[in-house]
């Protein structure tokens, strides 16, 4: 099994993916236990003095005039995870809570936080043994952290609520800690307030969706690609001369996916026959520039969850220099911001997807196309309905595209009184990138029904490859009515799981 070491330097992004969505092992360096050490030694002679330091001797938040005696330290911990794990709803993502974990432990492991070797210990005993704790949608705001998420995950490390073991069955967290050998924590100056002070969930969420969009952006230049040739298109307006004079890259990077993937089509070009076209509509014509602009994005989003991976968000957080001091490192407005913009980007690249897929159905747009693609138009409905779910997919994502990071509201007594809602945005990209699965296989579906509707005009190799990849896969081609919900599903698993670009990129190669 594939092991990820965990040092004080961070770690990647296909680290992150590793541990969450292939169980990959982890490990702590020797220099992530030395640091963990001497960022230790660093709280407990502050813990010594009778000053009150944040987070080491004092309360939370709004409480934090209150100085805390030796005595009541242990306790102090406990209560904050304990107190702080009030989240409500359904239960969040498997592979969420496990980015979430990693992402903890990889702050913890940078020697700023000041928690002990053993709790990061048994932060990875608990990855590794498959125990994921029971965390809740609702209860972060993505401000001082997500702090809800994060406390359910501390609260199984102490052994008490919920989790679900590595048999996918939920049960008593005292229980499978005892079944894999793990002792529950008992927490220390400043550690429960450590494993719960950070920006994990939203940087995990980010992650995740980044690496799904990268293949749906793909996908998308294929889908576009495949309705082009199917609407008798031009593809003169790909050329990279055009592109080169308004020199976006990811504008550029998509032209030239379509480009090579219409490369050798017979399909295209035939504009100017029974029914002269000057220009192709908006959505052919335009699918670079919109696509291109979303690839940008994903590049801008990516940069910020590699300054974010390299980052160790606590409060306090302990200098290289020995101070701990306060800060607002924990604000989630750097991570909110660019989940808004990935909704916002794919919302719209589902919107002209779905422009396209109407206009295939559309006999008076379609250039010769059976209305609804039907097989027996009037007897037989065709992809009308499917055009219905793709538009309803749309205005779902339409209105998850609403921005989360402009509604901050105030929270504890008005001292936390800005916040990022990073969290939701995270959440509800989640939503949006599913959906843009699901309209991107609605398109490839129509459109490859369209191509192969075309009888005497041959498909560009590599559009080709697609849609007899897709027919092997389970895929129905046209035909009399028949449930189509199958179909729709089956064409889903293949934009979803890689098999769509795999199949155009075995012909031209790697997409860009």
């Amino acid at each position: 099994m594939h092991t990820v070491v965990v040092g004080t330097s961070g770690v990647t992004v296909s680290d992150v993916l590793a541990v969450a969505r292939g169980d990959a092992r982890v490990e702590l360096s020797d220099e992530a236990v030395a640091a963990l050490a001497t960022a230790r030694e660093i709280v407990d002679a502050l813990a010594a003095k009778p000053d009150p330091v944040y987070g080491v001797s004092t309360g939370f938040g709004a409480l934090a005039t209150r100085h805390i005696g030796q005595e009541l330290r242990t306790q102090l911990q406990r209560n904050i995870v304990r107190s702080h794990a009030a989240g409500m709803g359904p239960r969040v993502e498997r592979e969420v809570i496990r980015a979430l974990m990693f992402l903890r432990l990889r702050t913890v492991c940078s020697g700023r936080t000041g928690v002990r070797p053993e709790v990061a210990r048994a932060m990875a005993d608990l990855l590794n043994a498959g125990i994921t704790p029971v965390v809740h949608e609702y209860g972060s705001l993505g401000c001082s952290g997500d702090l809800a998420p994060l406390s359910h995950c501390a609260l199984t490390l102490m052994g008490e609520g919920d989790a679900e073991g590595p048999d996918g069955v939920v049960r008593p967290a005292a229980g499978l800690l005892a079944e894999h050998g793990i002792r529950p924590v008992e927490l220390r100056e400043k550690e429960g307030l450590a494993l719960l002070n950070g920006t994990d969930g939203m940087l995990g969420m980010l992650i995740m969706a980044l690496a799904d969009l990268d293949t749906l952006y793909k996908s998308a230049d294929i889908t576009a690609a495949l309705s082009l040739e199917a609407l008798l298109g031009t593809d003169k307006v790909l050329a990279p001369e055009l592109h080169a004079v308004r020199p976006h890259p990811g504008q550029g990077a998509s032209a030239a996916n379509m480009l090579a993937l219409l490369k050798g089509s017979g399909l295209t070009g035939h504009h100017q026959d029974d029914a002269p076209r000057v220009q192709d509509a908006y959505s052919v014509r335009c699918a670079p520039q919109v696509a291109g602009a979303g690839r940008d994005t994903l590049a801008h989003a990516r940069l910020v969850a590699e300054r974010e991976l390299a980052s160790a968000v606590d409060n306090p957080v302990v200098l290289p220099d020995g101070r701990v001091e306060s800060n607002g490192n924990f604000h989630g407005a750097p991570l909110a911001y660019v989940l808004d913009f990935l909704a916002i980007a794919a919302a719209d690249l589902g919107s002209i997807a779905e422009r396209r897929t109407d206009r295939l159905l559309d006999k008076n747009r379609s250039h010769g196309l059976p209305p609804f693609l039907a097989d027996d138009a009037g007897v037989d409905s065709g992809l009308m309905i499917a055009q219905y779910t793709q538009a309803a997919l749309v205005s779902e994502m339409k209105r998850l595209a609403v921005p989360a990071s402009v509604d901050s509201i105030p929270s504890s007594a008005m001292q936390e009184d800005h916040v990022s809602m990073g969290w939701a945005a995270a959440r509800k990209l989640r939503t949006v990138v599913d959906n843009l699965a699901r309209v991107l296989a609605i398109e490839l579906y129509a459109a490859a029904r369209a191509v192969e509707l075309r009888e005497g005009l041959t498909p560009a190799p590599a559009t080709r490859a697609v849609v007899d990849a897709l027919r092997q896969a389970g895929v129905g081609g046209p035909g009399p009515d028949r449930f189509l919900a199958p179909d729709l599903a089956a064409a889903e698993a293949f934009v979803r799981d890689g098999r769509l670009v795999a199949a155009a990129e075995a012909v031209v190669g790697p997409l860009r």
